[in-house]
């Protein structure tokens, strides 16, 4: 088989697998990937796992578990766009950018969450809209936390004072919320996703 085949039948195999995780949200399985692309025996899914993450196309997390690498499909940049007055602009490719990579630092400690209710509205965050929380990331006052106070969950501005936690809204119809007997962070709202159509 010559270079130019191999590498063809690679860029293939990569594109079938970065199909999968578009399609359903996840990285497939070693035997999802044989089966997907023929390989009948454990070792030669194996090996093309291994060229794959030599090629930084994947990842292992700690736990050996497959995670996107280079796979995610960049968007690209085309430029700025000015929110004051108009000005006459061309489109230029600056760069391409994976919006994963922009909005999660830590991938195995982030999640979603959908938002329901208005009481961070003046934060910019409606209902409807998704946040990415890191659970991994300390709480510090001023951040915007999803937390677990007396038994219920809400999203709210973390505020510590000394040995005192409030929980601020950031919408005035609300009031503060000070936990009576108990209070689990769960994690730092680190993005908000916004769909318009």
């Amino acid at each position: 088989m010559t270079k130019e085949l191999r590498e063809e039948k690679l860029k293939s195999r990569i594109r079938e697998i970065s199909s999968f995780y578009y399609q359903k949200g996840r990285m497939p399985s070693f035997s999802e990937i044989g089966e997907m692309i023929g390989l009948k025996s454990k070792n030669a899914v194996s090996k093309l796992i291994n060229k794959l993450e030599q090629l930084k196309v994947i990842e292992r997390d700690g736990k050996g578990r497959l995670i996107p690498g280079s796979i995610k499909f960049p968007v690209r940049i085309l430029g700025t766009v000015e929110a004051g007055f108009p000005s006459p602009a061309e489109e230029e490719l600056a760069d391409t950018l994976s919006l994963d990579e922009l909005l999660i630092r830590n991938p195995e400690a982030a999640f979603l969450l959908k938002v329901s209710g208005d009481s961070m509205s003046e934060a910019g965050i409606l209902p409807g809209d998704m946040v990415i929380v890191d659970k991994g990331k300390p709480p510090k006052s001023g951040d915007i936390v999803i937390a677990e106070v007396d038994g219920e969950w809400t999203m709210k501005y973390l505020r510590k004072r000394g040995n005192s936690v409030t929980l601020i809204p950031a919408n005035s119809k609300y009031k503060p919320i000070k936990p009576k007997n108990e209070l689990k962070i769960a994690g730092v709202v680190t993005a908000v996703v916004r769909k318009y159509q």
